[in-house]
């Protein structure tokens, strides 16, 4: 491997964050803002962020199959701004155009200029996985910030000699983990990374204890919840393995998916950015992050965990490759030439995918514009079948079955209507009658699925209930008589998305001794 330059002595500057060879960073975070504020609502609301909003209604210190942080930061958004499309997904641009700044500030801790910032930010806006987690509010664009904040702060620590600066590594790993649980592993591979690596001997200072109880700390509150709750998420991810939900992949097409996510030609960057960490003698007091990675990389295929949930840790390898070409042009001036030619096939390759990742096209072209391209549509779970990717699909339909169900509950007899619940089996469909159900006269949904299961079947009984996304023989098992409504089948909504809604009329077992029976975590 060909050695890089040490970090220069600028980079030591606290105040130049702001300009110099920075300033690239900060121009490609803005265009990454703009790209998903221009775009961001063109479709609809997607699934996950109706049962956000709706959790944001009840904040609490957990939920079953999340992190309590995305719930707050959907309060907040509201509160501040909203809760229109453009205002619901603003943080989420900001966190993709904050990836792209921390990116920056690791190449410069790695001993990049000018053209490794370019190149390795350059290589983030463009990633497709991380381009499509900041099209949606969810726990996945802001997982990067705090994990590879922590890793910046861990290299300002080796560089500069400063364990102290571990406390701030602490103080982000410890939010990461009430943003996404996933953290725990990445916590554990970066602890890994740091004993098979000369920078062990941070383990050894007070700083890394005193970083690792401000962790232990700061996830208390959701340690406790979980405990005092029986530890509803461990159950929900053993009900996820037991019943196969996703789409479990072996290590190759594991692998084959981590280079098609990141853009196939971005391999050129990530890949030698890894080998850099690992290999080059100029880095070895940053091997730790390259072992980090092998490790994260290892438990995720070993747990047969999704392809993304990786992503986070990427922008610390695209900045290590920025490095790594800039020193490779710098020693061998007859590749100048590669100075052109990697960045202009990432932009090149990257501009041609991101009608696959944000919803730039008509939703009629989505498709057509996939064939062209040979491209097949990916999935990470079993039941994700549609006209459309998941990622799109799942923001289509929910307005319309929220007037299908409105046209039923107001045309039952006004004593009816008072009594009657609407159940639903889904936490999306729960969700959009809780967000647009108020402009139809609906009531608030029930729901036994994920964390509506904790808020109960309320004040209904079972007199009289209107049933969304349960099966006709399910719901004559369980009701003395039932009615079917109209079909739900909007042309661009998943395949689960299309079913009967139905009315239950004097359920057989009381709501409220039926609840314990109807749960779903899964």
């Amino acid at each position: 491997m060909t050695s890089t330059a040490q970090p220069s002595t600028a980079n030591a500057n606290p105040n130049a964050f702001l300009a110099g060879d920075l300033s690239i960073a900060w121009l490609l975070a803005a265009a990454a803002v703009l790209l998903q504020m221009l775009t961001n609502a063109r479709y609809g609301y997607f699934r996950d962020e109706l049962y956000f909003l709706a959790c944001s209604d009840h904040l609490a210190w957990g939920y079953v199959d999340f992190a309590p942080l995305v719930a707050l930061l959907a309060r907040v958004s509201r509160v501040a701004l909203g809760d229109s499309l453009h205002a619901l997904r603003f943080l989420p641009a900001l966190a993709e155009g904050g990836q792209i700044l921390i990116t920056g500030f690791i190449a410069r801790e790695l001993g990049g200029k000018r053209f490794a910032i370019f190149l390795s930010g350059l290589s983030v806006l463009l990633a497709p996985v991380i381009l499509g987690n900041a099209t949606r509010l969810s726990m996945n664009p802001f997982e990067p910030l705090f994990w590879m904040g922590a890793a910046y702060f861990l290299l300002r620590a080796i560089n500069r000699d400063q364990p102290r600066l571990l406390l701030a590594s602490g103080v982000l790993l410890g939010l990461g983990l009430e943003n996404k649980h996933s953290t725990a592993f990445f916590l554990v591979s970066l602890t890994i990374g740091l004993l098979l690596s000369p920078s062990r001997r941070l383990l050894l200072t007070r700083w890394f204890w005193l970083a690792a109880a401000i962790v232990f700390l700061i996830f208390l509150p959701n340690l406790v919840w979980q405990y005092t709750h029986h530890f509803p998420t461990l159950e929900a991810l053993s009900n996820v393995r037991k019943t196969h939900k996703n789409i479990e992949l072996p290590p190759l097409p594991f692998l084959r998916q981590q280079i098609m996510m990141l853009l196939p030609i971005s391999a050129l960057v990530w890949i030698p950015g890894l080998a850099f960490l690992l290999l080059n003698s100029k880095a070895q007091k940053y091997r730790c992050l390259g072992i980090t990675y092998l490790v994260f990389l290892a438990v995720m295929m070993m747990l047969k965990g999704k392809d993304y949930y990786l992503a986070p840790i990427y922008p610390m390898l695209f900045a290590a490759g920025g490095v790594f070409w800039e020193a490779i042009i710098a020693a061998r001036p007859r590749m100048r030439w590669i100075k052109v030619a990697i960045p202009a096939a990432v932009l090149a390759l990257g501009v041609i995918a991101i009608p696959l990742d944000v919803p730039v096209l008509p939703v009629d072209k989505i498709v057509p514009y996939m064939q062209a391209l040979g491209m097949q549509m990916s999935r990470t779970e079993v039941q994700d079948r549609g006209p459309l990717p998941q990622h799109f699909g799942d923001e289509f339909g929910w307005e319309e079955m929220v007037a299908a169900t409105a046209e039923i509950y107001n045309s039952l007899p006004a004593e009816e209507r008072s009594k009657t619940g609407i159940l639903a089996g889904t936490y999306g469909d729960a969700g959009a009658i809780d967000f647009f159900g108020a402009r139809y006269g609906l009531p608030k949904s029930i729901s036994p699925h994920q964390n509506y299961y904790y808020w109960g079947p309320r004040e209904y009984t079972g007199e009289s209930l209107i049933l969304l996304h349960y099966d006709l023989a399910e719901a004559q098992h369980g009701c003395q008589s039932v009615q079917t409504g109209p079909t739900l089948n909007h042309p661009y909504a998943m395949q689960e998305q299309h079913y009967t809604i139905l009315v239950c009329r004097r359920s057989k077992i009381p709501l409220a001794d039926a609840w314990s029976r109807l749960k779903v975590w899964n």
